[in-house]
């Protein structure tokens, strides 16, 4: 299968994307990345090589970012011109607006995330109309063209559904990491979070309000600065800000647990590296990242800062407790592999490619499945 890919190269679908190619790749699949956003830097050029990537990059504007759309329309160009040049199997898009082009190929698109339930979560309402009004007209219409909408979880595809129509057809593929790259190492007294610091969903100032009571240093990595307003929010906690993957992994093996009271988190890619490296899980009480770890973790009220502290108090306090969830976090983590992601997808690609037989508009609507 030859697969033209989108992807913008900060954030969790880089990483998703690497990890999916790389799996792809061992099979026989060969993915075609178009990136979006900022250009990739040196290491991450190198690690598309390594993923056996054949790389093309952009600095068009992405469809969530401030007044985008003359340049959402120019990276629609480019990629149609783009699939002329590949003639993929698929175009798998990492995102919503480009998904009504007039692609020849099939088309998936794969939900991360979306700015409509990101705001639901966090705000308790819709996104103001005057500022928002295209990008939901934009994501609607998108996500109304694919073949197929993706997501890493059951709850991402219910908050889509929730914010637009439903899809006419949706399936659940867990996302998955390579465990080599995460492994446990000698555990020490440090509660360790990965986040964007500005990022309300991600909710790290819930961790601030509570570090001055543990008997343990909170460390956080991640982005500071905002990427619009330019602010660097002042934090008492130590900031480590923005690491390299394998700068994270040291962490994640020295950490005894990974926090993340997240109000808003349609996968986290960071706690499953976290539960890979042995850290035991405290997480938002939210019903995505329930869904991704059942009993294998705690979980505390995003709003509640005091039920984030007792939380993390009583692991500190519990070596044994704290060991058992760990363990059960791992055992878990180690089931969502890059192999069992590629298989759905590879399934899904081949399932798509050899049913070119008209627009997606002129199919029927199919059950939500999972793989």
């Amino acid at each position: 299968m030859k697969v033209l890919m989108t992807a913008d190269t900060v954030g969790g679908v880089w990483t998703y994307a690497l990890e999916l190619a790389g799996a792809l790749r061992r099979t026989g699949g060969r993915v075609v990345l178009a990136t979006m956003g900022p250009p990739p830097d040196a290491a991450q050029r190198r690690d598309a090589r390594e993923a056996g990537l054949e790389l093309h990059e952009s600095a068009y504007h992405l469809e969530w970012m401030d007044e985008p759309w003359e340049d959402v329309g120019r990276a629609g160009r480019w990629l149609l011109d783009l699939e002329r040049d590949v003639e993929p199997d698929v175009v798998h898009l990492n995102g919503y607006a480009h998904a009504s082009l007039p692609w020849r190929a099939p088309v998936m698109v794969v939900a991360h995330s979306c700015v409509c339930s990101w705001w639901r979560a966090v705000h308790g309402c819709d996104p103001p109309g005057d500022t928002w009004a295209r990008y939901r007209e934009a994501t609607g219409r998108g996500l109304a063209a694919a073949e197929v909408v993706v997501a890493p979880t059951r709850a991402m595809l219910d908050a889509l559904a929730a914010c637009y129509d439903a899809p006419r057809r949706g399936e659940v593929i867990c996302n998955g990491r390579d465990a080599a790259r995460f492994q446990p190492g000698p555990k020490r007294p440090l509660v360790f979070a990965a986040g964007r610091v500005w990022d309300e969903a991600k909710n790290m100032r819930a961790l601030e309000a509570v570090a001055g009571r543990l008997d343990w240093p909170v460390c956080i990595a991640g982005d500071q600065r905002h990427p619009v307003t330019g602010e660097l929010p002042a934090m008492s906690v130590e900031q480590l800000g923005r690491l390299t993957p394998a700068e994270v992994a040291r962490q994640l093996a020295a950490a005894s647990i990974y926090a993340l009271p997240a109000r808003y988190e349609p996968f986290g890619l960071g706690a499953l590296e976290a539960a890979l490296a042995g850290c035991a899980l405290v997480l938002g009480n939210i019903a995505s990242l329930r869904e991704v770890w059942a009993d294998a973790a705690l979980y505390v009220n995003p709003d509640e800062p005091e039920a984030l502290g007792d939380a993390l108090t009583a692991l500190i306090r519990e070596p044994a407790r704290r060991r058992t969830l760990a363990q059960a976090a791992r055992r878990r983590a180690l089931t969502m592999t890059p192999a069992r992601m590629a298989d759905g997808y590879d399934r899904l690609y081949r399932d798509l490619a050899s049913r070119r037989c008209g627009p997606a508009a002129a199919r029927r609507p199919s059950a939500v499945t999972r793989s």
